[in-house]
């Protein structure tokens, strides 16, 4: 993780050594100083002390998380030279491993970034951090309680806002993907509110062949951010 934080240019501040932690992970720490972060070599026994599992790898360090919000987030990925990016937004997503892939695949497919919003899980949330591999590191995600004023900020700077439903939506390669969209994904077990879809530009729905109710949210933002870099692409050539 932290080797992925090095590689994305995250704000990295200090860096925590275990026992033995220079020679298992030379490269590393060779890497940490060389960037000039801080590298403390700590007292055997007290990095486990301080790590979020049972047997930590011997190197920790500390990112600056940096403060934004939702328009400062729009404004920072307004396309350049006539190319678009979308966005993720979760509502209530409660679940670590579910949040961190989404956050990976909005990272691996080029969005622009990731809002979190209602009353899931804590993007900081160790587990979601690790289930990134980096993500967190290389793709903006900000942070906001009110989902509803979150839609309605990026709809006033001309963002499409779709939300994914598992039903009656519309197909995602019968959309327009390839502008400025953020796709709008709710709880895993009760997806998104009757108001806040009453909000939104429109619905998108997965076609699933055989009986499957639908996808897991992390599976289906998955797929909705790789039509709309299909898209991009497409639109690109």
């Amino acid at each position: 993780m932290i080797a992925a934080a090095l590689d994305r240019h995250a704000p990295l501040t200090a860096a925590y050594l275990g026992f033995g932690a220079r020679h298992a992970f030379g490269p590393l720490v060779g890497r940490l100083e060389a960037a000039g972060i801080p590298v403390t070599d700590l007292k055997e026994g007290v990095l486990e002390k301080i790590g979020t599992t049972r047997t930590p790898q011997p190197v920790l360090a500390v990112a600056a998380w940096p403060v934004s919000n939702v328009a400062d987030l729009v404004q920072l990925v307004a396309p350049r030279e006539g190319r678009h990016r979308h966005l993720v937004v979760t509502v209530d997503v409660a679940d670590p491993g579910n949040l961190g892939t989404i956050v990976r695949s909005a990272e691996a497919a080029g969005a622009g970034g990731v809002v979190v919003t209602g009353q899931g899980v804590d993007v900081r949330n160790p587990k979601v951090v690790r289930s990134s591999a980096g993500a967190v590191f290389g793709v903006p995600v900000v942070e906001m309680a009110d989902a509803a004023a979150a839609v309605a900020t990026l709809r006033e700077y001309g963002v499409t806002c779709m939300g994914a439903v598992a039903t009656g939506g519309a197909a995602p390669d019968a959309l327009d993907l390839g502008g400025d969209v953020a796709f709008v994904v709710g709880n895993e077990a009760r997806g998104l509110n009757a108001p806040l879809l009453s909000a939104l530009d429109g619905t998108v729905t997965i076609p699933m062949a055989g009986s499957a109710e639908s996808l897991n949210v992390a599976m289906a933002t998955t797929v909705l951010c790789f039509e709309a870099a299909r898209q991009r692409a497409a639109r690109g050539r």
